[in-house]
């Protein structure tokens, strides 16, 4: 089989990549991208792995070649903010060359450029989803509650809302109250516009997350998971949407096993219903 690289950044989603990959029997080969990375969940798992600044794209493709790499899959939360953050984003002379020839930073005229690199150097990208499958969930509530009819009625509405801005490319995440806007995600990351929306709402706010009207499944599939109920709980909210068949959920037993402990609702749903 082809030997698969794993361009990782946060959370479990990397580890859990590595282990369907190596049940099928393949190679795997990890390039930690930030610091955070779960390096030794990695290790554990993968044939080889490589820390490697996510700004040094020469040596990225370097070290791709060196192990042989046919195929590619990009997983985990690399933040944009990690552009702007001092000692976050180191760029070689390729990463220096590939920003200054974009349009603008948007989350995809980045990331597509990036797979033009990659695809350029003769490494096929992957669907991120090809390996994760069982963690994507199917319509329906999976929560033991239930979300009362004001909760669907903002799910409604911000389920709507997450798509506009998706279309717009600005983020993958609002938070609503009464159908109002508390937070758009956007440069800050998901966890922050939780925090914020539930400060500005005081509470009692509902969450939601959808993926971009035109999603590239190959980078930035929407992910859901431990921290992002974390900071739920923080904010005070009382429920999510999120869209069947396009999030991921890492960690999924605990995740809804916490959101019961704090009477929180979970609605998945399909784009279509709205």
């Amino acid at each position: 089989m082809k030997v698969l690289a794993i361009l990782a950044g946060l959370g479990h989603l990397p580890a859990e990549v590595a282990r369907e990959a190596k049940r099928q029997g393949r190679r795997v080969v990890a390039v930690g991208l930030v610091p955070e990375t779960e390096g030794e969940a990695l290790k554990a798992v993968c044939d080889a792995y490589h820390a490697v600044n996510v700004g040094r794209i020469g040596k990225i493709i370097s070290v791709l070649h060196e192990e042989k790499v046919q195929q590619v899959t990009m997983i985990g939360k690399v933040s944009k903010e990690v552009l702007y953050k001092p000692g976050g984003f180191i760029p070689d002379l390729r990463a220096i060359k590939l920003l200054a020839k974009l349009p603008d930073r948007k989350d995809d005229t980045i990331m597509l450029a990036l797979v033009d690199e990659l695809e350029g150097e003769g490494f096929e990208v992957l669907d991120q989803t090809l390996l994760l499958r069982p963690l994507m969930p199917q319509p329906g509530v999976l929560t033991k509650r239930k979300p009362t009819e004001a909760e669907l009625a903002d799910m409604d509405f911000g389920f709507r809302m997450a798509k506009a801005i998706g279309g717009l490319d600005i983020g993958q995440t609002v938070v609503v109250k009464n159908r109002a806007v508390m937070a758009v995600e956007a440069i800050e990351g998901t966890d922050n516009c939780i925090l914020r929306g539930g400060f500005l709402g005081k509470g009692g706010v509902i969450v939601a997350k959808a993926a971009k009207p035109a999603q590239d499944q190959r980078f930035d599939v929407p992910g859901f998971g431990l921290k992002t109920m974390e900071s739920m709980i923080r904010a005070g909210a009382t429920g999510i949407v999120i869209e069947a068949g396009n999030t991921l959920i890492a960690d999924r037993e605990e995740t809804v096993a916490l959101a019961n402990e704090h009477g929180i609702t979970i609605l998945v749903r399909e784009h279509t219903e709205i």
